[in-house]
């Protein structure tokens, strides 16, 4: 056994920076992010970086990193990573890892009282590589897990197939992942009296937080980069704004959102009052269609980008329903919705649909489509019909094992092909009453993609 001393690495409560629609953080407890098309020696590989959520009450968990061959679909052989930690711009950590059937699992072990962190494992004699295998993976122990924020993981490979054969430069690949952060405000009201706020975040450390008894608003701002290489790994930003149900003067039936005064959509801001006992949740989901549509949006008024995002949420008395999703030629549109309001296990839901033209808005008669529900990658139903009138709607009673990440699919549209879909996912943390979040993949105008999202109640 080898131990190795390194520097206090400043991480708290992970998850991936991506909720929707590919590998969603929720469900499970865990935080993906894959990064696709890495190029070594003629093979395509997948790599996949694999965290739990929470390290609560300083919980032993583990990272998995794994390499996939495209074409095989199978685990790479004899892969050495070389992975730096960056956060904040500042490198924590760069090691060799070394796993035999290209899965490396890192076991977390936090330790608060620790001034510094040490690996333990086995080292190779030609890289220094740390070993980890499934059954006795690599553990790094100390004040691991502390702080919140982004981080990014910069990963290269440096041997593939045999474990002597180095290659010196396959390329730097960046999975980005944050973490869940959880900070209180207090805040005066309108006759002077503090109200707590409280806002969670899954991508990125609010601050500047401020509510505006005058105007009815919140605001407050993040760090952002609104470079297409930064944001091309950030397939979500999620903020929770949270404050007491009996705060009646910003209590209406709905919010406007706004981010750099661009107005989001208004299926990106969604009410929630049965997660908390005592609270109201208002979440902001932008999806990464939407963070393109923004940035193009801002390009038309800003000289140059800036480096956050200042939100706004404003009080308003008007609601949105049903849900609407193109697909990405926009010839077709597809309303959603569904009843009972409230989804509930083992109680059948209707899916109500319709079909229409994009451009006209019109129901379009003897509409054909297949709808699909994936849970876990795993179809879990599929029926195929002809929306008669333009609307129709598919029955579907979800059991008690049925929870977490869903994706509910409209494929081969009037035979063309085309398709559209919506992400839900039930998040087990916010107790016997789970909310689910709907991602409903939207193409926008002018070419831009737009990705709506919404949020219903499944009891779990």
């Amino acid at each position: 056994m080898i131990t190795k001393s390194l520097t206090p690495l400043g991480i708290f409560a992970i998850t991936a920076c991506l909720l929707f629609p590919a590998s969603s953080a929720y469900g499970h407890g865990f935080g993906m992010d894959t990064i696709s098309d890495v190029s070594v020696q003629g093979k395509n590989l997948s790599i996949s970086v694999e965290m739990p959520m929470y390290f609560e009450n300083d919980q032993e968990g583990q990272i998995t990193i794994t390499a996939t061959e495209d074409e095989t679909k199978e685990n790479a052989k004899n892969v050495t990573f070389l992975i730096g930690l960056f956060h904040k711009d500042t490198m924590i950590l760069r090691n060799y890892f070394f796993a035999e059937n290209g899965v490396l699992p890192i076991k977390i072990s936090p330790q608060p009282g620790f001034d510094n962190f040490v690996i333990n494992g086995e080292q190779d004699s030609l890289l220094g590589a740390w070993h980890g295998t499934e059954s006795n993976p690599v553990e790094i122990v100390g004040p691991l897990f502390t702080s919140g924020g982004l981080y990014n993981f910069e990963i290269e490979i440096r041997t593939i197939d045999e474990p002597t054969n180095i290659i010196e430069d396959s390329g730097i690949y960046n999975a980005d992942l944050s973490l869940i952060e959880t900070i209180s405000f207090m805040q005066k009201d309108s006759g002077d009296i503090d109200v707590e706020f409280r806002s969670k975040s899954y991508f990125d450390t609010v601050s500047n937080f401020k509510y505006n008894p005058e105007s009815k608003e919140v605001t407050f701002e993040m760090p952002f980069d609104w470079s297409e290489k930064q944001m091309s790994h950030v397939p979500v930003v999620h903020v929770e704004t949270h404050f007491p149900k009996d705060f009646v003067e910003f209590l209406p039936p709905s919010y406007s959102a706004y981010v750099n005064d661009i107005e989001l959509f208004k299926s990106s801001v969604s009410i929630d009052d049965y997660s908390e006992e005592n609270e109201r949740v208002v979440h902001l989901v932008l999806l990464q269609d939407h963070l393109r549509y923004m940035k193009n949006e801002m390009k038309k008024s800003y000289d140059a980008l800036p480096d956050n995002m200042e939100f706004r949420i404003s009080t308003s008395e008007t609601t949105s329903f049903p849900l609407e999703a193109y697909t990405k030629s926009e010839d077709f549109k597809v309303n959603l919705s569904w009843d009972p309001m409230k989804v509930e296990p083992d109680v059948p839901t209707n899916f109500v649909f319709t079909i229409r033209d994009g451009l006209t808005n019109s129901p379009l008669r003897s509409s054909d489509y297949t709808f699909v529900i994936i849970q876990n990658g795993q179809e879990i139903h599929r029926v195929s019909g002809t929306a008669q009138v333009g609307g129709e709607f598919e029955k579907f009673t979800f059991s008690e094992d049925q929870t977490g990440p869903t994706i509910i699919k409209f494929e081969n549209i009037r035979n063309t092909g085309q398709e559209t879909e919506f992400a839900l996912v039930v998040v087990p943390e916010f107790g016997s009453v789970a909310m689910v979040m709907l991602a409903v993949s939207l193409i926008g105008v002018i070419g831009i993609g737009r990705k709506y999202t919404t949020f219903s109640l499944i009891r779990a």
